[in-house]
């Protein structure tokens, strides 16, 4: 490459009012192979750093309209990466001072060695150079540093989502052994439980059966009234450990919902709650046992009520999202306290002092039949929400 193919070593401006300066110095720096530009007064020279953003600003410090010192400030306040010479006749160490701390870089005495200007320029362009190179490599610190912090941010979410999956993993999978316990301790209980338990109905059937004295009688069939009671006990603890027989059907859930809400209406009115449909789509029907779709709606209406006071409001919806059926229940009750929201779907745990506690085991276990979720979305004293999500391609 010959010297006129070289590319130049700088573009260098010049800003003086006299032009003799302007022309010896411009020849100094082209025989040296920096590309110049000249301007005769400072106002000239911000519009040419405008133009062509040199590198480099040879500015002197005497001119007419703007001096070299307001004009120093202006490049340093606009143009940042352009670094500043200035040219004085004055020598003394106060003007020195003043023009360093306005942004100069180094300053040059008139008249000047031509051989001290150009070490004197190579030297600011090499500090340039190092200074820009540093600040890139600060401004890619800092953006590497946002990164990492994106990625750290990005990390921990992603750590603390899939703790979240574990921990409710491990919780269904503690759900499912107690609920398999629950199966060996049912199924041994009912066998054992009510072999005595028709012996002691039949004898006193037969007890009463010779009974002509009505207040005895009152006596027996609160005997036989127990009797019952601890018969559907036990049914409750089999429902809630293992299915019972069952008969698969095309089940529209919104008729389900319209029938089971149909048979709480005295319930309702007594403690006047308001109950309010958002059936926001009808999603098709569903391959299940209408029976146990009812069980799972019939317990958490029960709760519901059970915890509202009067005029409370029951929010039952219905839509499909995305390939399940979602169905909410939500009261207007006290919530569930925060401590107790692990356990509710244990068997046996009640807060209610008449309820045997099988109720969310049985809702519970019938939903999982179905490779569903049932999930507490919501629950503060402002009333809580159940979740119910079953497969549109529920399997039987």
């Amino acid at each position: 490459m010959s010297d006129v193919e070289k590319e130049p070593r700088g573009r260098v401006l010049i800003v003086d009012d006299e032009k003799v300066i302007l022309d010896l110095t411009g020849i100094i720096l082209r025989n040296r192979g920096y590309q110049v530009y000249t301007a005769l007064s400072a106002q000239e020279g911000l519009e040419t750093i405008e133009r062509e953003r040199p590198e480099l600003v040879l500015l002197d410090y005497m001119m007419p309209n703007m001096d070299g010192l307001t004009a120093l400030r202006e490049i340093k306040r606009l143009y940042s990466d352009t670094y500043v010479i200035m040219f004085t006749g004055k020598g003394s160490e106060e003007i020195a001072v003043e023009l360093m701390k306005a942004g100069a870089s180094d300053y040059i005495l008139k008249p000047f060695n031509n051989q001290d200007l150009v070490e004197r320029i190579e030297s600011v362009l090499k500090l340039r150079g190092i200074e820009l190179q540093n600040r890139a490599l600060l401004s890619e610190r800092e953006r590497l540093l946002a990164e990492i912090a994106d990625w750290n941010r990005e990390l921990e979410a992603r750590v603390q989502e899939k703790s979240e999956a574990l921990s409710r993993a491990q919780a269904e999978v503690v759900q499912s052994e107690k609920l398999a316990s629950l199966g060996y301790l049912s199924a041994g209980m009912a066998h054992e439980i009510r072999n005595p338990l028709n012996s002691i109905a039949l004898f006193v059937q037969l007890i009463k059966s010779g009974l002509d004295e009505p207040e005895r009688e009152e006596y027996v069939d609160k005997i036989l009234k127990e009797v019952d009671r601890i018969d559907n006990i036990l049914g409750k603890l089999l429902d809630a450990a293992k299915r019972p027989k069952f008969e698969i059907s095309e089940v529209r859930v919104d008729r389900v919902l319209e029938h089971t809400l149909d048979a709480f209406t005295p319930q309702l009115r007594q403690k006047r709650i308001k109950v309010v449909r958002d059936f926001r789509s009808l999603p098709p029907a569903i391959k299940a046992d209408p029976m146990e779709i009812e069980q799972i709606f019939t317990n958490l209406f029960l709760n519901s009520i059970h915890v509202m006071q009067e005029e409370g409001t029951l929010t039952v919806s219905l839509e499909e999202e995305q390939d399940f059926l979602t169905v909410r229940v939500a009261d207007t009750g006290p919530g569930i306290p925060p401590e107790n929201l692990p356990n509710i779907f244990d068997p046996f745990f009640t807060t209610n002092s008449r309820g045997t506690g099988l109720g969310l085991s049985v809702v519970l276990r019938i939903v999982k039949t179905y490779k569903g979720k049932i999930e507490v979305e919501k629950s503060d004293p402002a009333g809580t929400t159940f979740a119910v999500r079953l497969p549109l391609n529920a399997p039987r």
